[in-house]
């Protein structure tokens, strides 16, 4: 009785096999609504009765059986000028590095792609510098758009009271280095000293 759709992210649009998008499910177990929440509801809802999960996931046929993959999660989704990157795979590949010891990638703001990948990592030893990174990636032959455009070091990761790594907090410090720096590298209008005592 249960029926499972895998949609393109915030639409209604159904993808086909092996293509991930978001899980989406509508059964008995299914809750049908929240209540008093029209507005949460059509967010969390398809038009047809469908529940948005968040989950990031794709249909997987192994030997002739339609398996579920869940891939990660829709928040933890990198939009790097229409190229969807996910976070997780990005943290596991850096953790793959015999130096990193936690990972965690996020999205930075970016005039021309809206989104970029920076990388925060917690090092054994030496800091290791994104050079070392790329080649890293590349030894791994990852996709180059999935590769990180900026690392930043930690001492260790920040964490949710729950214990996760708090992302929202690093999103929010990239993204404010980034507008410092913008700010910084803007031409400050020449100023006229006056004279003192008036006209000479």
């Amino acid at each position: 009785m249960d029926e499972i759709r895998i949609l393109e992210p915030g639409t209604g649009t159904e993808l086909p096999d092996g293509q991930a998008g978001e899980l989406c499910c509508r059964g008995p177990y299914t809750l049908r609504g929240y209540y008093d929440a029209a507005a949460h509801n059509a967010r969390a809802f398809t038009a047809d009765g469908f529940y948005r999960t968040g989950d990031l996931a794709c249909i997987r046929q192994i030997d002739g059986q339609r398996y579920v993959s869940i891939e990660g999660r829709i928040k933890d989704v990198i939009n790097r000028g229409g190229e969807k990157i996910n976070a997780e795979e990005v943290e596991l590949v850096l953790l793959r590095h015999p130096g990193i010891t936690a990972a965690a990638a996020v999205a930075m703001p970016d005039p021309r792609l809206g989104e970029r990948t920076c990388a925060y990592i917690v090092v054994q030893g030496e800091p290791v510098t994104l050079a070392e990174i790329r080649q890293h990636f590349a030894q791994l032959q990852v996709a180059k758009f999935k590769w990180p455009e900026r690392i930043e070091h930690l001492a260790e990761m920040p964490r949710t009271p729950v214990g996760k790594t708090d992302k929202k907090r690093l999103q929010a410090e990239i993204a404010a280095k980034i507008a410092a720096e913008l700010a910084a590298s803007q031409p400050q209008p020449a100023t006229t000293a006056g004279t003192a005592g008036g006209t000479p």
